[in-house]
């Protein structure tokens, strides 16, 4: 049998639990309230394994805050850039939040760019 280009050749797909993933998934939902009670009966007799199983699962993991930084805006993206970059270098920007600006003024100045380039096009065509 030849496919054709754009077509399935098993259009119907996959049957719906037939993957490892799936069977171990299934396996395991009948079990599981005795797993838990295994897990957590090793919490409380000090196993430290099964402890941060349970912590991860009922308590989130903090994720870090930036604090808002000052930085002289500078009348062009490369002057606001450099005074990111000596703000860095003077201790009074974390370095991972001046990569972090600069990268947003890398992205910034790509875009003034195809913007200017999207009205010299539409000159170019008006001319014509």
């Amino acid at each position: 049998m030849a496919f054709k280009k754009g077509e399935s050749g098993n259009p119907s797909g996959r049957r719906p639990g037939t993957t490892a993933g799936a069977k171990l998934r299934k396996s395991i939902e009948t079990k599981a309230p005795a797993i838990l009670k295994t897990v957590i009966d090793a919490a409380i007799g000090g196993d430290l394994a099964a402890c941060k199983i349970l912590l991860d699962r009922i308590i989130p993991v903090l994720k870090a805050q930036a604090l808002p930084v000052i930085v002289d805006v500078g009348a062009s993206l490369p002057e606001t850039g450099g005074n990111v970059i000596n703000a860095t270098m003077a201790g009074q920007i974390p370095p991972d939040i001046g990569a972090a600006l600069i990268a947003a003024l890398s992205n910034q100045s790509k875009l003034v760019e195809v913007e200017e380039l999207v009205k010299r096009l539409d000159a170019l065509e008006a001319r014509k």
